[in-house]
């Protein structure tokens, strides 16, 4: 691709308006490939790592979560995750990260995600490590030989496929590997962002008997009830008094509280609200703290008194990628995916950056 040239969004300094540049498109990497990334997903963590809360490096292109066409594939054998032969032309999405391989999680204690030199394209990949299109907010990026990249099925609509690209693996690993769902369970989902709504999805392909949903704003929970996720919608965000929305989430689970709890909001302050709405025996499922948002006040009695398993899930690999994209057949025949995004074009992306700080869209997603 000698010649030719990408445009990306870049993070050139925290708390600074981000930049639409232009960069030479190199050749594929042996082993490697580059991908036209028609569309890539704008995550609560990118409002994070634009305000400096990640120590990562800048300058770097943004975007963590992608689906596009392969442009060129570098020299070698290539085959997607499950083993289908991969060619030109093909719609791909990609693991945002690649793990190492040695370090004692990896090696070790065969927990990938914790792996203490991940390598993540749109959040630790610097332009000056090269190559610069290393981020999904671009038109091309370029795949490093051991990224996981797997077939999109065909018929599929991507914006559907972007609705949950970073959500689903992350409720993948925590409900495959950390916690699941049980046939029959109740379980209350806190947060109805698109990481809140993939749990609750996920609970209802599982086959849970309720899946409460505690969030808001109102807007977004009435998006999700109509695209059919989650049985009953409860808005905590505009409640005159939270401890009733929290009273109405423990009757709705048939009145001593649900068997699993999922924190999905991000907010400090949920998992204290949270521990209360499970039963007792129940099951405390922590996704939502991604970032470290401060400390806050628990009841631990809430913990003993009721039994409780608190387990906490970090992030995906690569497998899990494999099992949303597996999933997207059940969740776009149950679900209106589509109708949770909203595009934006590149050349929007601080509009997409302001929207989803706002809230006032489900997913935005940039297209090129």
């Amino acid at each position: 691709m000698s010649g030719r040239t990408g445009r990306a969004v870049v993070l050139e300094e925290f708390r600074k308006p981000l930049r639409l540049r232009e960069f030479p498109l190199p050749a594929a990497p042996a082993g490697g490939m580059v991908v036209a990334c028609g569309y890539g997903g704008v995550c609560g963590t990118d409002l994070h790592l634009r305000e400096g809360h990640l120590d990562i490096p800048v300058p770097l292109v943004l975007g963590h979560e992608g689906l596009g066409v392969v442009a060129e594939l570098g020299e070698g054998t290539h085959r997607d995750a499950t083993g289908a032969p991969l060619a030109a032309g093909d719609t791909v999405m990609w693991a945002s990260s690649i793990a190492c391989g040695v370090c004692p999680p990896c090696r070790l204690h065969r927990e990938p995600t914790l792996c203490e030199r991940r390598r993540t394209y749109g959040v630790n990949r610097a332009l000056a490590d090269g190559p610069e299109l290393s981020g999904a907010w671009a038109d091309h990026i370029v795949l490093q030989p051991g990224t996981t990249v797997i077939k999109v099925p065909d018929g599929t609509d991507p914006l559907a496929a972007m609705s949950l690209a970073c959500a689903g693996p992350t409720v993948a690993h925590a409900l495959y590997e950390r916690r699941p769902v049980r046939l029959g369970e109740t379980v209350v989902v806190q947060g109805s962002g698109p990481v809140g709504l993939a749990a609750a999805a996920f609970a209802q392909l599982a086959g849970a008997a309720e899946v409460v949903v505690v969030g808001g704003p109102a807007a977004r929970l009435e998006r999700a009830a109509a695209a059919g996720i989650g049985d009953v919608h409860l808005d905590i965000a505009d409640a005159a008094d939270p401890a009733e929305v929290l009273r109405a989430a423990r009757a709705a689970a048939g009145g001593d509280g649900a068997d699993l709890v999922i924190e999905c909001a991000g907010v400090p302050a949920a998992v204290g609200q949270g521990l209360t709405l499970c039963r007792r025996g129940g099951s405390y499922l922590v996704i939502g703290q991604y970032t470290d948002a401060g400390d806050t006040l628990i009841n631990p009695h809430q913990i003993v008194h009721r039994q409780l398993d608190v387990v906490g899930s970090w992030a995906f690999t690569g497998a899990h990628l494999v099992e949303y994209v597996r999933l997207l057949p059940a969740l776009t025949g149950r679900f209106d995916l589509a109708s949770l995004v909203t595009p934006f074009p590149l050349e929007r992306h601080a509009d997409a950056l302001a929207a989803v700080a706002d809230g006032s869209v489900m997913k935005a997603v940039l297209t090129s």
